[in-house]
């Protein structure tokens, strides 16, 4: 992979942290983190994952107690731990947080469902009001727990890897009330949530219609003209050929300019650039590169595929090979002629040729990191995909109701997903169903 798909990151924990027997290994990465692993093998994990990035954490005081029954108790000033020393099991191992809201009821034991106060959701696709929401890493009773035991690993070259199969890799965090601490803990163990560019602050503008580059500019005029203010100017998908012959596909995926409707497209972008607009254009990827595109017969060479065939390049992002060309070939040349940023409309679903490997993750991590490249401020616009996803701002919703149950519900969501350490989200307020 190039240089500017690979992270940096601290996956080695320090020694004196890590109490260790045959088939387990705890790592007290700070007064209230502890990470808790199972191996029937006796092989654990060193490499970062798609979720952690950092646990080099300085030396942690806590004490240790072993029994000869093989009883392990670990305690610091935030949290005490009893563990069997076998399979984790709900008999055999807990952690209660100190200075809980409750402290009868705040204890964590393995495979038991704790009150959690919510973290975020990936989508609100077709969602009329409130809906229930993944958990983060704060709880009523002081005490949460992040799996990470099916994630993909992140390799030192920037690509990814499986876990061993089996393995249990949790994390516990256990601040009780101190939240704060809790979430610059967070930060810590998967890293800092990015900067953004000073344009994706503002309001941005994004209907699903099918405009024309005239109408498009004469609309941002008007809205000017009105003082109406806007930073972002986003394209939905009509900015691509949609009526195309069956034989390439369903319209959905596209990378070629619809020259009906946008017959010089630099021109059309530099004028936005003038209006001091940025621009994201709508990409589903999930269909592949077919022959009628602009960019075929290039990508195609790329990966092997002969383009006289005009057999279509399918999408797989667990291909190196293909990601490579899917940026330099697909997205590079557009961002020459003046695309700033990228709407991924998510519609790959959950599921790739990697085991544990969610494809939305995975494009959120690479878009992420191209859109960085040279120098560049780095943005992306996307569905959450789970705690880590921070990293990748700027969080896009979905496709919400048109309707007051729906815009009551965004508020409390926006906040709640702080709760993931997840701090950046753009709705459809408007709305975009069903009304």
């Amino acid at each position: 992979m190039k240089e500017h798909f690979r992270l940096e990151t601290h996956p080695i924990a320090d020694p004196a942290n890590i109490v260790q027997g045959e088939h387990h290994r705890i790592t007290v990465l700070d007064a209230g983190l502890v990470r808790l692993e199972y191996s029937a093998t006796g092989e654990f994990e060193d490499r970062a994952s798609q979720t952690v990035l950092n646990r080099a954490f300085p030396p942690c005081d806590f004490t240790v107690t072993q029994g000869a029954d093989g009883l392990v108790e670990i305690s610091t000033e935030r949290f005490h731990l009893t563990y069997d020393g076998g399979e984790f099991t709900t008999q055999g191992l807990s952690v209660w947080a100190k200075g809980g809201f409750h402290s009868q009821d705040s204890v964590w034991r393995y495979g038991v469902p704790s009150p959690n106060l919510g973290g975020t959701a990936r989508t609100l696709d077709d969602v009329d009001g409130a809906i229930p929401l993944e958990n983060g890493i704060l709880a009523h009773d002081g005490i949460a727990m992040v799996d990470d035991s099916s994630t993909v690993l992140l390799t030192d070259d920037g690509w990814i890897t499986p876990r061993r199969e089996g393995n249990l890799d949790l994390y516990v965090f256990a601040y009780g009330r101190d939240f704060r601490r809790a979430l610059e803990v967070l930060y810590t163990l998967t890293g800092p949530t990015p900067l953004l560019p000073r344009y994706a602050l503002g309001n941005w503008w994004s209907r699903y219609h099918p405009y024309s580059a005239d109408e498009y500019l004469a609309l941002m005029d008007k809205f000017a003209g009105e003082g109406i203010p806007f930073s972002v100017g986003v394209i939905d998908m009509d900015w691509h050929l949609v009526d195309i012959d069956p034989k390439y596909g369903s319209g959905w995926t596209g990378y070629t300019w619809n020259r009906d409707l946008f017959p010089d497209p630099q021109a059309f972008l530099t004028a936005l650039h003038e209006r001091g607009l940025a621009t994201s254009l709508n990409v589903h990827p999930a269909e592949g590169v077919h022959a009628h595109e602009a960019a075929y017969a290039a990508l195609a060479k790329r990966v092997g595929v002969d383009p006289a065939s005009e057999v279509a390049v399918p999408f797989d992002p667990t291909d190196p090979d293909f990601l490579e060309a899917y940026f330099e070939e697909l997205h590079h040349p557009l961002e020459d002629e003046g695309v700033d940023f990228w709407w991924l409309d998510w519609q790959q679903g959950g599921v790739t040729r990697v085991p544990g490997l969610d494809p939305l993750w995975l494009l959120n991590h690479f878009h992420y990191l191209d859109s960085g490249r040279a120098g560049r401020r780095p943005l992306t616009f996307s569905r959450y995909a789970g705690i880590g996803s921070h990293r990748y701002p700027i969080g896009f919703s979905g496709d919400t109701m048109i309707t007051w149950e729906s815009l009551d519900f965004q508020p409390y969501f926006t906040a709640t997903a702080s709760n993931a350490g997840y701090g950046w989200w753009s709705h459809d307020i408007g709305g975009h169903f069903k009304g």
